[in-house]
């Protein structure tokens, strides 16, 4: 069938032609995003769950939602080699710019502006390098300390303030949140108990793995009163069929029922795989309907761009120490794993792991869904690590 037509989308982000089994954190964002506009206080949103759920798509989702309501947004990915001041400073300078065209009083956007050039003092203060084009004078003793707790909360206080006076209203949207050092989640955190206790206009809706609400509560300890933590997890059964069957319904292609259940085994749901299946079935079926004998022609390509793509980019960041304990961890089956098993399995002693598996949880390959257990964060990764090493 015609490829240009392909309703399918595998892609780090990239919005599936149907958007579906995700209704529930959808409608906790609609009314996040509702109260909040009417000054009535609301639990901002950190959704989590494993690699390739959808956690991008539904963040980019909210923001369109929120941009639709006549938020101000600020969207920002974190990463390992990137710190949280500077990522939010360049952002929160653009959206101060875009309230100051807005009509009304001036006080409070500018005293934004000069605790913001404060903020940015704290930021020289603290890296070294970080410069910036705010013809501005600081505000002394505003978030100029370098100590990040102490500042972003005074910053976004103003922030705040001035969207408020505006009569506006902020969604900040961070992606991958649980690559912030504790000490930069644990300042966001306290940014967002200052907002809610002066009831001011900012929400946040982060995304990042199953150790985020861990992460949080260790931080701080109020922050499951600030947050819900909805799982983003596997597609059901039903929902994968029509993720595939209503984008081909709407080209006037067909999937038959075994070919759909076919798809759903091999992918156990999860919104990625999906897409990547129906993508290489449509392109290897020759008429409608796609048959199950399709799928099946086309699961080794979907295998081989998994494992030179997906799987590839994250296994090359390995040392041989990591891919071992990976290795052992798949060796012994899907699902969760005891520590001590994966120890046996190297006939290494236990306390020999512990530098290491903190390696892999701090590169996201891995979170503890249980004391003294070790999970992979990349759904079907088992698989593939036997794949990549077959010998062991």
């Amino acid at each position: 069938m015609d490829p240009i037509k392909n309703p399918f989308s595998p892609g780090a982000g990239a919005p599936p032609p149907e958007l579906v089994g995700r209704d529930g954190v959808l409608q906790q964002a609609s009314v996040l995003l509702g109260r909040i506009k009417e000054k009535r206080p609301e639990k901002s949103l950190l959704l989590t769950g494993l690699r390739g759920v959808g956690k991008t798509v539904l963040l980019n989702e909210i923001e369109r939602m929120a941009v639709d309501r006549g938020y101000r947004t600020i969207a920002i990915e974190a990463h390992e080699e990137k710190r949280l001041g500077p990522l939010l400073a360049a952002n929160l300078q653009r959206l101060l710019f875009d309230l100051d065209r807005l009509a009304g009083a001036t006080d409070k956007v500018s005293r934004a502006f000069r605790v913001l050039r404060s903020f940015f003092s704290g930021l020289k203060v603290t890296t070294g390098e970080f410069t910036i084009g705010l013809d501005v004078e600081p505000e002394r003793g505003a978030a100029d300390s370098g100590d990040i707790e102490i500042d972003l909360p005074n910053l976004m206080i103003s922030i705040g303030e001035a969207a408020a006076d505006r009569n506006a209203a902020i969604a900040i949207l961070v992606d991958e949140i649980q690559y912030f050092e504790p000490t930069e989640l644990g300042a966001l955190i306290m940014a967002m108990h200052r907002m809610q206790q002066r009831q001011l206009p900012v929400v946040l809706v982060g995304a990042g793995l199953p150790i985020l609400p861990a992460l949080a509560g260790e931080s701080k300890s109020y922050a499951e009163r600030l947050f819900n933590f909805p799982d983003i997890g596997a597609l059901s059964e039903n929902d994968a069929g029509k993720a595939l069957r209503e984008p081909a319904q709407a080209v006037g292609i067909q999937f038959d029922a075994p070919a759909l259940a076919e798809v759903f085994r091999l992918t156990k749901g999860y919104p990625y795989f999906v897409q990547e299946w129906g993508y290489q079935s449509w392109n290897h079926a020759a008429e409608s309907p796609i048959t199950i004998d399709t799928v099946r022609s086309a699961t080794p390509m979907v295998i081989r761009r998994l494992d030179e793509n997906f799987f590839r980019v994250r296994y090359d960041r390995l040392t041989p120490s990591e891919k071992n304990f990976l290795r052992a961890m798949a060796a012994l089956g899907a699902g969760s794993q005891r520590t001590a098993d994966i120890a046996d399995r190297l006939s290494v002693k236990i306390s020999t792991l512990g530098p290491v598996r903190a390696k892999l949880i701090r590169k996201g390959m891995i979170y503890s869904p249980a004391h003294g257990e070790m999970a992979f964060t990349v759904p079907l990764f088992d698989e593939f690590m036997i794949r990549a090493i077959p010998r062991f």
